[in-house]
């Protein structure tokens, strides 16, 4: 056993220079779509990211996820055709300058990026009754998308960039990667290395929305409970210093 497996196993506290790193992998994640890189992506860096991908948490331990790599071309112009019909049809749901706005916008990476990944959710895995799914059937998608959130930390820890492609027709999706009807698609995923890392996120940049203060979402008790001054003044400096790049 290495010394570093030892530690993980033996020791559970974190050292002040893993802390920081952890925040600062959390704070620097971005949703890339428009910087990717043709480089490929060694097998062993692919491989490091989808294990911590498959160590999410997942209710019941149920372990519902499943990752199709998709390489083809020919399938990756199938996704991309599939976007462009549905992203026209959402640019359509906008009137007037936000419409115009969000036809300036790039949304993906489909063909740009070396390798798309989607990130399905077998909903009959673990069999019809599951530990924790007893009362909340949709605790299997949310699992999955833990392993969405690891394995997009986990790339950002390797310096690649990940998007994630929401406009596009499960329906079609499903008919273009072969999924049965008990599997969800969950995540279609753009990964790859990146020309660079915004500092902010690009859809705050370019005015489409700003980040919601922290401290006016927190409420104790109950929906739009009492706040709590204290916590909430924390809570407003470490959004600021999170905001100025800055490691809480």
């Amino acid at each position: 056993m290495t010394d570093q497996a030892a530690a993980i196993q033996g020791d559970d506290s974190l050292s002040e220079a893993d802390r920081l790193g952890l925040y600062r992998v959390l704070l620097s994640r971005r949703d890339v779509r428009g910087q990717f890189l043709p480089d490929p992506i060694p097998d062993e860096v692919l491989a490091r990211i989808l294990v911590a991908a498959h160590h999410a948490p997942s209710v019941g331990f149920m372990q519902p996820w499943s990752f199709i790599l998709v390489r083809s071309p020919e399938v990756r112009e199938r996704i991309k055709n599939a976007f462009a019909k549905a992203n026209d049809e959402a640019a359509r749901m906008f009137e007037g300058e936000a419409q115009s706005t969000y036809r300036s916008l790039k949304l993906e990476g489909i063909l740009e990026s070396p390798i798309n990944i989607c990130v399905t959710c077998d909903r009959d895995r673990a069999g019809p009754v599951v530990l924790g799914r007893t009362h909340i059937p949709t605790m299997d998608l949310y699992s999955t998308v833990c392993a969405v959130e690891n394995l997009w930390l986990a790339a950002r820890a390797e310096g690649l960039g990940l998007g994630w492609v929401s406009i596009i027709s499960e329906p079609a999706l499903k008919e273009i990667l072969g999924l049965p009807d008990h599997v969800v698609p969950v995540a279609y995923l753009c990964l790859g290395r990146v020309s660079h890392f915004f500092a902010q996120p690009e859809l705050e940049t370019k005015g489409w929305r700003k980040r919601l203060p922290l401290a006016d979402l927190v409420s104790l008790d109950r929906w739009e409970g009492p706040r709590d001054e204290d916590l909430g003044k924390a809570l407003t400096e470490a959004q600021d210093k999170a905001e100025r790049g800055e490691i809480v």
